[in-house]
């Protein structure tokens, strides 16, 4: 017996496409807009220097920390205006890359 392909229906830029689908491509985390207010870590590396407190008023641009990786320091600002929510990390720390360090409201 022959095996019969099941087709199945893929948008992309509003044109529809048939074709197989893999179950990696079926089971993949769907892409979202990143949320500003919330600042994470773009590298894993080591957190020698905490600049704000919370409840600190910041401009968009203010120094927020220092991420520190392969002996060069990152220095990561405020991506926009607001209060400092919360501070997820402590000075003296390693994170992961994409670990939260800071909220912002």
């Amino acid at each position: 017996m022959e095996k019969k392909t099941k087709y199945e229906t893929l948008c992309i830029g509003g044109t529809q496409y048939k074709t197989t689908l893999t179950e990696k491509f079926k089971n993949r985390k769907n892409w979202e807009a990143p949320n500003i207010k919330m600042v994470k870590a773009y590298i894993p590396g080591n957190i020698p220097k905490i600049f704000v407190k919370e409840g600190q008023k910041v401009k968009e641009g203010t120094k927020l920390l220092i991420l520190e990786a392969m002996k060069m320091k990152n220095i990561v600002e405020a991506p926009v205006s607001g209060v400092i929510k919360a501070i997820h990390v402590q000075e003296g720390i390693r994170v992961p890359k994409q670990h939260l360090l800071i909220e912002i409201e």
